[in-house]
């Protein structure tokens, strides 16, 4: 059974907060395969009467570890691509391999299962579509601009490397095709750089 004890001892953190900790981690090592809040309670030590009195269903559950995921990469962005004086190729190259380790598969897949839903108007999952692009954006947009994107483009640019990195993931949990997939990638960093030095100058790939 997995436990809730790696979590108990966690000083400043709620018990709702260590609850979606605890379930966080456990779709990062299981999936959410066949998995009903009850299966998960009982999986993280709390009873199913608990969840449903911190999250409301399992919907809003899922929609949290999404959202807090994704958080917590956008948080991670700055740390990988920290350097403005970093090639862009390579601060693009150490982003995609990150993002694209079989690690975080799990919540990969629960995101693209918890957005289609979202699209489709699925009760309790519709608030996930609020800031699922433009959470992006703002980082993404700085660290263009850090990397050598003039200003005017950084935004667009930034929507369109959220657009595509999705898309790739995608692919890459649908095929697992993942010598394929690197190579999309890899086309994708040699058009962006090719597009930066036209639009900002020769910069280092």
């Amino acid at each position: 059974m997995y436990h809730m004890v790696q979590w108990a001892g966690v000083t400043g953190k709620s018990p709702r907060e260590r609850l979606l900790d605890g379930a966080i981690d456990y779709v990062a090592q299981h999936g959410l395969a066949d998995v009903s809040l009850r299966s998960l309670a009982a999986a993280l030590g709390t009873s199913h009467r608990m969840l449903i009195h911190h999250f409301g269903s399992k919907e809003r559950l899922w929609v949290e570890i999404v959202r807090t995921v994704e958080a917590r990469q956008r948080g991670l962005l700055a740390q990988i691509l920290p350097d403005p004086d970093q090639p862009v190729g390579e601060a693009m190259r150490a982003w995609w391999k990150h993002i694209s380790d079989p690690a975080l598969w799990p919540n990969e897949r629960l995101f693209f299962e918890i957005y289609g839903q979202a699209l489709q108007g699925r009760p309790h999952t519709t608030e996930l579509l609020d800031g699922i692009v433009d959470d992006w954006l703002g980082p993404a947009t700085e660290i263009n601009v850090s990397l050598g994107v003039p200003p005017e483009l950084a935004r667009a640019h930034a929507r369109l490397g959220v657009a595509i990195t999705r898309g790739l993931l995608l692919d890459l949990l649908a095929t697992r095709d993942v010598a394929a997939v690197d190579a999309a990638m890899e086309a994708f960093i040699d058009v962006y750089t090719l597009w930066i030095e036209r639009a900002g100058g020769s910069l280092p790939r």
